[in-house]
């Protein structure tokens, strides 16, 4: 765990003693410039970890590494008790998806389309048509759309399943993106600032989704979550990991993150009392 403490009243579900997500030593340069240096977390099933820090801390970073896209000069990545390396094209079959800071969602299908996507992970194509790459049958079509549609009907946006996306509001479609990657029922969400460009409602629908998501995905799904609205973390996380220049600072559960004195500093610009009425409120 990134912490010997218990979660102390986060949400349901919680870290288990099963190995999840392993990051030890990472570290990545850029030119002459330290990214990462020395960063160690661990994910487990069930369990929602947070990522927080100022800009060009090294959060997006650090998920761009576990995603395949950046490879560390430093470090191992474990998944599943098993060293990985991460490719970007493989990551749906492992049980990793992520979501981006921006909704990334294809303009030219449908919202319905859109998730379809990525329920194909699931999918399990008659042997015959894989061989002769021939189009999936009706009855496997109609398997995604079955589960595209309940991931829609799930957080609230089945209404606009026949609607393309850039003509919803930005929190539907943000939804939409959300449901896309729950659709292939991965194991690990890593969630890029899901909450950037929200009301004060919105994030906190947001938290209540994510609170129910390691206990009602049916696959124990664990999620890492980078963000900068600290009270959608504090309300979520069982655990934070702080960084600063891109070292880890701090480390712990949200009570023991608010009130520490370095993140006070390097993040939150704010005296400690001050950030616990702001996480509060």
């Amino acid at each position: 765990m990134l912490t010997t403490a218990d979660a102390d009243g986060r949400p349901a579900g919680g870290p288990t003693g099963d190995d999840g997500l392993r990051l030890d030593g990472i570290g990545v340069r850029f030119g002459g410039l330290v990214a990462l240096q020395d960063v160690s977390a661990r994910v487990p099933p069930a369990s929602v970890v947070g990522v927080i820090g100022p800009n060009g801390a090294g959060k997006t970073t650090l998920f761009n590494v576990v995603c395949g896209f950046v490879k560390p000069i430093a470090g191992t990545i474990g998944w599943d008790g098993r060293p990985l390396r991460p490719r970007p094209h493989r990551l749906a079959s492992l049980g990793i998806a992520r979501t981006l800071q921006g909704v990334g969602l294809f303009e030219g299908l449908t919202v319905l389309e859109n998730v379809m996507v990525g329920a194909g992970r699931t999918a399990r194509p008659n042997n015959a048509f894989a061989l002769f790459g021939l189009p999936p049958s009706d009855r496997a079509e109609r398997r995604l759309r079955a589960a595209a549609l309940a991931r829609l009907d799930r957080l609230g946006v089945v209404r606009y399943a026949d609607s393309l996306p850039a003509t919803l509001p930005h929190v539907m479609q943000k939804r939409v993106a959300l449901a896309r990657a729950l659709a292939g029922e991965p194991r690990l969400l890593l969630l890029d600032e899901p909450a950037g460009g929200l009301s004060r409602t919105e994030v906190e629908e947001l938290a209540e989704v994510i609170r129910d998501l390691p206990t009602s995905s049916g696959t124990g799904c664990a999620i890492m979550l980078v963000e900068h609205h600290m009270d959608l973390v504090m309300a979520v996380c069982h655990e934070i990991v702080v960084l600063d220049f891109g070292r880890v600072i701090a480390r712990g559960t949200p009570d023991q993150v608010r009130g520490d004195p370095a993140v006070t500093e390097a993040y939150l610009g704010a005296e400690p009392d001050e950030v616990s009425e702001a996480a509060a409120g």
